[in-house]
């Protein structure tokens, strides 16, 4: 029997290294002394848990640091407040920097063969307004809020179900619940410490003003017409959003808490008085006071990053940026440094398995056709055109940071060999040209392919344009087309696409007890094969199955990691499918490893000068913990 525990030993403020007191004036932040003279909320002692969980930052060659200063970043839209939980990265189980599991909200967490999930509570623990986070809350979010169908009609998130079946739950004591299946949930884990995790729990107290079970009639009636909706689901969905805060009177567990309500040009996120984490001289974290939210269009992030109104800038920017804001640092007090991004590819060119067009879509099946056009691409030229020589032509796979990676799955069917590629194309049956030199298909058309863009990137566009020029020296022309990224979405799903360009595996950096879902069809937005994912999604019910014999296989493989409780079996599936994955070349890698640029204020300490960029899992900049950053000379 395979049992994996973890347990974080968190000891009494009294007995944190230099913190003989916890109500020492000197560790309360100047921040909240207005709160304290007024009595609005306790001091530190009572406002962290009795076990709170100690960040070791020497250990993590940190350095501890002080309180104080507002960090203002720059988003393209009010929605991308939802960054403050991705950057926050406070959850019940999450990764740390080596993307290992470890319990942050929870005080510890056992794992008996992926089939029972027994979660313990930090013992005075609170949300930001102060009230107790207990088992109550669970048991809120899973008896009212999973199980109501008015709340979830779906009846509850893919990953909580096995075999169709959702978890037993039980309140063992008010610090200890239990989830079990009678099957393993390899899911359940990964999904709870992912960028938009599963959401277990809810701050109960505050939420049953809008439940229906808990409030009277007359005044949910009144609260529904004070937000504007019609249904009290809708009003207690809006209420309780935590992914995207917008609802400023919702109690969190993040370091820092919403302050401003919507519509706005600006939001304002203030420190939590009540967060769990500590350093190991006994301050609370976060160090820093505020984030800032500047709402600003998307296109001109860079430029209001470069002209100093940034104290902290990873999204909105690109490495196509970088030279611009490098520059910076000779006007402003910044420092830019660079970050390896974790997809798969930065990016990739997907044939549409599932497009409309009857010949293309047999040619896209055929191995050779796919094969071909890869070996077509003269990566090198890409990557020092492009990339500056900087990154590293690679098939659409892991990179060498996971402890998945093999070299062979780079290396399949990416040396530039047009000799090779020809041959290929002919032996698929395009072995007759027209007088401009273009093959013909089947049917007698010049094999002309329309590749679409959403066009958000002038990297797509370079790119293209390069391979424009190799794929011509095998006899197949490209158009490219530019759509906004929803219409682009749309074609993709209705197989009006022949092929794509995008970014690569979401998770280039995966390990075994993560999901490999993204090289199976399992989504509807999965660009090579659209139909066959939302097939998978919807039951059955929307698309069309896999008729592709690897795609089938892929999904096979996927399901046998589902079910399975031991590592060794899942290491060997994910082997098997980035095997098949690479092999077949499903979609197109170009290149790999390449670099983020990362804006901060030269006086921000704790911000690594290397780091994993990606949304998932390493949550951009979250699992090197933001709560930690802090300013050496006070304000920037």
């Amino acid at each position: 029997m395979v049992t994996r525990r973890t347990v974080l030993a968190g000891i009494g403020c009294s007995l944190l290294p230099g913190a003989a007191n916890c109500a020492d004036r000197e560790l309360e932040p100047e921040f909240l002394e207005p709160q304290l003279k007024a009595r609005s909320i306790p001091p530190l002692v009572q406002r962290i848990p009795k076990r709170p969980r100690i960040v070791g930052l020497k250990e993590m060659g940190r350095i501890p640091g002080r309180y104080g200063g507002t960090v203002r970043t720059i988003i393209g839209s009010a929605k991308d407040i939802r960054f403050m939980t991705i950057y926050g990265y406070a959850r019940l189980v999450g990764y740390d920097e080596k993307l290992n599991f470890q319990p942050d909200i929870l005080e510890a967490f056992e794992a008996d063969r992926d089939t029972v999930f027994t979660f313990t509570l930090r013992d005075g623990h609170r949300w930001s307004d102060g009230s107790p986070l207990t088992a109550d809350d669970f048991r809120y979010w899973w008896e009212d809020v999973i199980l109501n169908k008015d709340l979830t009609p779906g009846g509850g998130s893919l990953d909580l179900r096995v075999d169709g079946k959702l978890p037993r739950f039980e309140v063992l004591d008010a610090l200890t619940i239990r989830y079990s299946w009678d099957a393993p949930n390899p899911n359940f884990l990964p999904s709870i410490a992912a960028p938009q995790p599963l959401i277990l729990v809810g701050p109960s107290a505050y939420l049953k003003k809008f439940h229906e079970k808990y409030q009277d009639s007359f005044r949910l009636a009144a609260l529904m017409q004070e937000n504007r909706v019609k249904k009290w689901a809708d009003l207690h969905i809006k209420m309780a959003r935590e992914y995207r805060p917008e609802n400023p009177e919702l109690p969190t567990l993040y370091p820092w808490r919403n302050t401003t309500k919507p519509p706005a040009e600006q939001f304002v996120f203030e420190r939590n008085p009540f967060f769990h984490r500590v350093d190991e001289n006994g301050r609370q974290l976060p160090y820093i006071d505020r984030f800032i939210l500047n709402v600003s269009s998307s296109a001109i992030i860079a430029a209001k990053t470069g002209a100093g109104e940034s104290e902290l800038q990873a999204t909105g920017i690109d490495f196509s940026d970088y030279t611009f804001l490098k520059d910076a640092e000779k006007r402003y007090p910044v420092k830019v440094d660079l970050w390896k991004s974790t997809r798969g590819s930065r990016v990739a060119i997907f044939p549409n398995l599932n497009c409309q067009d009857e010949v293309w879509r047999r040619l896209f099946h055929d191995v050779r056709v796919r094969r071909a056009l890869s070996l077509a691409i003269d990566r090198h030229e890409i990557n020092m055109a492009v990339f500056f020589g900087l990154a590293t032509p690679s098939a659409d796979t892991v990179l060498p940071e996971s402890p998945l990676f093999r070299p062979e799955y780079a290396n399949a069917w990416i040396a530039h060999d047009p000799e090779e590629a020809n041959r290929l194309l002919d032996q698929a049956g395009l072995d007759k040209r027209n007088s401009d030199d273009i093959r013909l298909l089947p049917d007698g058309r010049p094999a002309e392919i329309t590749i679409e863009t959403p066009g958000e990137s002038s990297v797509d566009t370079d790119v293209l344009e390069l391979v424009t020029d190799h794929w011509r020296r095998i006899g197949i022309a490209l158009f490219v087309r530019t759509s906004q990224r929803e219409i682009f979405r749309s074609r993709a799903m209705g197989g009006r696409i022949m092929m794509s360009i995008w970014y690569g595996l979401d998770n280039g950096v995966a390990t075994a007890d993560m999901n490999p879902g993204q090289l199976a069809p399992t989504m509807d937005d999965q660009m090579q094969w659209p139909l066959w994912g939302m097939y998978h999604l919807s039951h059955g019910e929307q698309g069309t199955a896999p008729d592709m014999p690897t795609a089938v296989e892929l999904a096979k493989l996927l399901d046998q990691w589902q079910k399975s409780a031991e590592l060794k079996d899942r290491t060997a599936i994910w082997h098997k499918m980035l095997s098949l994955y690479t092999q077949e070349v499903l979609s197109i890698g170009i290149v790999n490893g390449t670099e983020q640029p990362i804006l901060r204020s030269s006086r921000l300490q704790n911000v690594p000068s290397r780091g994993l960029y990606g949304f998932n899992p390493t949550c951009y900049l979250g699992v090197y913990m933001p709560d930690t950053f802090w300013f050496s000379e006070g304000q920037a």
